[in-house]
């Protein structure tokens, strides 16, 4: 099969719009999960989860929190009055620092690249806003630098050297939910558009497969025997970009970045470089570290920065002939543990990468076993991911769960995929 021929128009099924979750249910594990394994379909409550794991296996979780990446600015009158067009910052990436953790403690001034909304309005000039944080009084400016791709590079600066940029999110940022729930952010969403393992800000969408855990679910696994691992895949705004274009080939897949601990791969390796992915991000991660392993075995000498993942590259058939592995395709032990040793070399507890991999039918797994995700929109690249995953099984898993009244989409019911 040629990925890159496939027709999006082929992953499309009618979804009514009441079919569409707006809010959670009140209880998160009180969702629906859907059973498939090995082709047969069936369902269940989430809080049943753990019994349909197999004791001693790896589930990996994706600890990326959602930030309040939403800013509103009015532009100014001739009087100086922010009384004028309402202009929506959205915060995509961190720039001046990159980095996310040092961008949220960084204070007095910092840059990243973002969408805004009524752009047109806003020819010219900075904006500013009045916040009051800790009982301290504090104007924040925004500064358009020019353009970067797609996105607008803004500078801010405010006035007051003891706030933090994360604080100042906290202040005046909206949570951005999901387009399609066609309603405004409540204050209930800050709460319910979180996992309950959420660590590491960054996403401005969440990892919604994991938003069905509780204390009580994640206790019951542990007491299954079922070990856990999180790593971080900062969701950025391109999960909810409609695929356009009528084949696949043409259509460009956003980059996110991911953060996996040391210590993360030494459990992958000692369960064979096997793992049981929650959500659609872990397995993009997963995925993408045995892809950095190969680049590893063919450039033992590679930087972090190069281990990236471009959107191709893993149907590249050339990669196990450069490592002369023709006959014997590389393992998911053997790459990580190629990742591992690298990371040892260089003195590196947590690797800081990037991923661009798209998932699509004719791409082979290695690492991830086992699916636990969420039912996603008609033609995009996440129902892509799953026909993937159930070997082009996925009208089934849907047709069950449209006419057994599952809910879909972010705040929708749960599935267990076992091919």
């Amino acid at each position: 099969m040629n990925t890159q021929e496939i027709q999006i128009s082929d992953y499309n099924y009618e979804l009514p719009d009441e079919r569409i979750a707006k809010f959670p249910k009140e209880q998160r594990d009180h969702s629906k999960l859907l059973l498939y394994r090995q082709g047969e379909v069936g369902e269940d409550m989430f809080y049943n989860l753990p019994k349909y794991l197999p004791k001693g296996t790896l589930m990996v979780m994706n600890n990326t929190r959602v930030i309040q990446a939403r800013l509103h600015f009015r532009k100014t009158n001739e009087k100086g009055e922010n009384t004028g067009a309402l202009i929506e910052i959205f915060l995509l990436e961190p720039a001046e620092p990159a980095d996310y953790e040092q961008m949220f403690q960084t204070t007095k001034q910092c840059a990243w690249l973002c969408l805004v909304g009524n752009l047109k309005k806003w020819k010219e000039g900075p904006l500013t806003r009045e916040l009051r944080i800790r009982n301290e009084e504090l104007r924040i400016k925004a500064t358009r630098r020019g353009e970067h791709g797609t996105s607008q590079w803004i500078d801010f600066e405010w006035d007051n050297a003891s706030i933090s940029f994360a604080e100042i999110l906290d202040a005046m940022g909206e949570l951005p939910i999901p387009p399609y729930l066609n309603r405004d952010t409540q204050e209930s969403d800050l709460t319910t558009y979180q996992t309950v393992y959420s660590k590491i800000k960054g996403s401005v969408a969440a990892p919604t497969a994991g938003l069905h855990f509780t204390d009580a679910v994640l206790s019951e696994l542990d007491a299954h025997g079922i070990e856990r691992e999180e790593l971080t895949l900062h969701v950025g705004a391109g999960t909810f970009r409609p695929v356009k274009s009528s084949t696949i080939g043409e259509h460009e897949m956003h980059t996110e970045y991911i953060a996996v601990r040391r210590h993360t791969i030494e459990r992958l390796i000692a369960h064979d470089g096997c793992a049981i992915a929650v959500g659609t991000t872990s397995v993009r991660t997963l995925e993408s570290l045995y892809y950095m392993g190969l680049k590893v075995l063919r450039n033992p000498d590679i930087k972090e920065e190069d281990l990236h993942v471009s959107q191709w590259e893993p149907y590249d058939a050339t990669l196990n002939e450069k490592l002369e592995m023709i006959n014997e395709k590389c393992s998911a032990q053997r790459s990580l543990q190629a990742l591992l040793d690298w990371m040892i070399r260089h003195d590196l507890t947590v690797l800081h990468s990037s991923t661009q991999i798209i998932i699509a039918p004719g791409y082979e797994y290695h690492i991830v076993k086992m699916l636990i995700t969420n039912f996603h929109q008609p033609q995009s690249t996440l129902l892509l991911l799953v026909s993937a995953f159930v070997k082009g099984d996925w009208h089934k898993i849907y047709d069950y769960a449209l006419s057994h009244d599952f809910r879909f989409l972010s705040y929708g019911d749960s599935s267990l995929l076992i091919p």
